[in-house]
């Protein structure tokens, strides 16, 4: 076994004498040799320049180009240079975990601009930061709401991004929580099915808005009936959508959820991503993640600290709130940086934009022989019924330089002619029309 270590072989047989052991292969002894390498067959080392060169080989495969109308979660939207111009400036760029306040100034006030931000986003009383991304975000808000009510059931509305519903069963898959999935009625949510799933052992009721499909939502109704029931309101939104939408609060929602990557984030391959959460304030030591606070220093001075640390695990191991700990305040910070060039008219404006793109996409559609543009209110995403199948539609728009959509069979079964079609700022009238002007060629 090779050891890239820069002890020597004497000082390494002195360590494994100290811990009771002969060798390195002791350490591993309790793993399966069927999890074990297969072999150490690695191929011959490259120099620097070989080693880029393969890689600038492999990168000219990348077909770039294409307009883009995918979404599920994540959207393709402008990001002013300004964003990356600020973020990479060095100060924030190699900024760590703000542990001495003294010290971090400048990240402690960033992230508490941004909890300020997310909170009157939301509606919500606090915000934190530090979670990964939409998902894992939504487990954290779970797990709040199974702490607080001492409650194992959780409902999830299948409109709930199914990637989310993934990270849940995942996370969840070695505790006692039970989590219920509630039918849609094809693309729409079927309240009295959420309602009868809801009993004493329910710890929240999970919803999306809009939901995977597009279709916008008011679950003020469900909400308050939850609340009668003693269970706690999770809402999962997109943030673009609230400079028009209902505040997550509005609808009574006890925590509200999100993935942060349409705030000035590029989509770079899958990450890193920004989670949002913000809660009632009533629930805020549950919070995971890292909650900064405004105060005085000892000349009245206004100044930043990392307030409630006792939730976190370097302090209370075992009995943290969470385990999450990573410091994403560089994606808080472009968050932050991107809402401030906007301001609130322009938000506003981006969100009208959205959906007047999506607007017209989707009437000039509904044009179209052979598509069914399901109905109901949306953002800037919809769906649309195909005489195909939507992976075989989705194949041929690519051929064209279009990336038309995602296909709902890749999540959903049952619906292979349904494709999720987005509609971002970004795109122009000329690609939406010959997205249309494709469509018909294919169809």
């Amino acid at each position: 076994m090779a050891v890239f270590t820069p002890h020597t072989d004497n000082e390494i047989k002195q360590m494994l004498s100290g811990i009771g052991l002969n060798s390195m292969a002791d350490l591993f002894r309790e793993i399966p040799s069927s999890f074990g390498p297969k072999s150490f067959d690695l191929p011959q080392g490259r120099t620097e320049y070989e080693v880029m060169a393969e890689f600038k080989r492999l990168a000219a495969k990348n077909r770039t180009g294409y307009a883009n109308f995918l979404g599920g979660g994540y959207y393709d939207h402008f990001i002013p240079a300004a964003v990356d111009a600020i973020a990479n400036r060095s100060e924030f760029y190699t900024a760590y975990t703000p542990y001495q306040p003294e010290a971090s100034q400048g990240t402690l006030q960033a992230i508490f601009e941004y909890q300020t931000m997310m909170a009157r986003l939301t509606g919500l009383g606090a915000a934190n930061a530090s979670l990964y991304d939409g998902g894992t975000a939504l487990y954290e808000a779970m797990a709040m709401a199974v702490k607080f009510t001492n409650r194992g059931k959780v409902i999830v509305d299948k409109g709930v991004n199914p990637l989310y519903t993934r990270i849940l069963k995942t996370y969840t898959i070695n505790l006692e929580i039970e989590i219920a999935e509630a039918d849609l009625k094809d693309i729409y949510t079927d309240r009295e099915k959420i309602k009868s799933l809801i009993d004493d052992n329910t710890a929240a009721v999970i919803m999306q808005n809009p939901n995977f499909f597009g279709i916008i939502d008011d679950y003020s109704d469900l909400f308050e009936y939850a609340a009668l029931k003693g269970a706690l309101s999770i809402l999962a939104f997109y943030p673009v959508s609230l400079g028009i939408l209902k505040k997550p609060a509005e609808m009574k929602a006890d925590i509200a959820v999100a993935e942060g990557q349409s705030l000035g984030l590029p989509l770079s391959f899958g990450g890193p991503y920004l989670g949002i959460m913000a809660a009632d304030k009533k629930l805020v030591r549950k919070m995971p993640g890292r909650i900064v606070g405004e105060t005085k220093d000892k000349n009245g001075k206004r100044c930043f600290v990392l307030t409630l640390q006792a939730r976190e695990q370097h302090i209370r191991r075992e009995k943290a709130t969470s385990n999450i700990c990573s410091n994403q305040a560089l994606c808080a910070l472009r968050a932050v940086v991107y809402l401030s060039l906007l301001g609130k008219d322009g938000f506003r404006n981006l969100a009208l934009l959205n959906l007047e793109k999506s607007e017209y996409l989707k009437n000039r559609l509904s044009q179209v022989k052979g598509i069914e543009v399901k109905q109901g209110q949306t953002f800037n995403e919809f769906t649309i019924k195909l005489p195909a199948e939507a992976k075989e539609f989705a194949g041929k728009m690519l051929a064209k330089g279009i990336s038309s959509g995602l296909p709902a069979s890749i999540f959903y079964r049952g619906i292979n002619n349904y494709l999720i079609v987005a509609a971002t700022e970004k795109r122009t009238q000329d690609e939406m029309d010959a997205f249309v002007k494709a469509a018909k060629e294919i169809l």
